[in-house]
């Protein structure tokens, strides 16, 4: 820097008459690397913590999916059981009904009556 640009530059520090004292400067403000490092880490943070809700909520879903699993499973074991009640207590009641109708006399046609 010469002399004369020098001396201009600290001219310029001062206001000249009729001017305000404070002059601002637009100056462009960036992240420095430690608060980069900061928001990278509270943004995975985050993310981690929206993953973790998810895994959470699928887990929950797949106890409720265990327990209707197990519940229908149980159901079908009932619905075989009746089942094989209902068969059971057909058999008696057709038995019942051979053996009574063995006791019958059969009715065979003994012959015509004539006027």
């Amino acid at each position: 820097m010469t002399y004369s640009s020098a001396a201009s530059v600290n001219r310029q520090r001062f206001s000249t008459r009729g001017q305000n004292a404070v002059s601002f400067k637009s100056e462009d403000r960036r992240l420095g690397p430690i608060t980069n490092a900061i928001v990278l880490l509270v943004m995975v943070c985050l993310i981690g913590l929206v993953y973790l809700t998810q895994v959470t909520k699928t887990n929950s879903f797949s106890y409720e999916i265990d327990k209707l699993e197990t519940e229908q499973s149980q159901l079908k074991e009932e619905q075989k059981d009746l089942e094989l009640t209902a068969a059971r207590l057909r058999s008696v009641e057709s038995e019942r009904v051979a053996k009574a109708s063995e006791g019958l006399v059969s009715v065979a046609p003994s012959g015509t009556i004539s006027e």
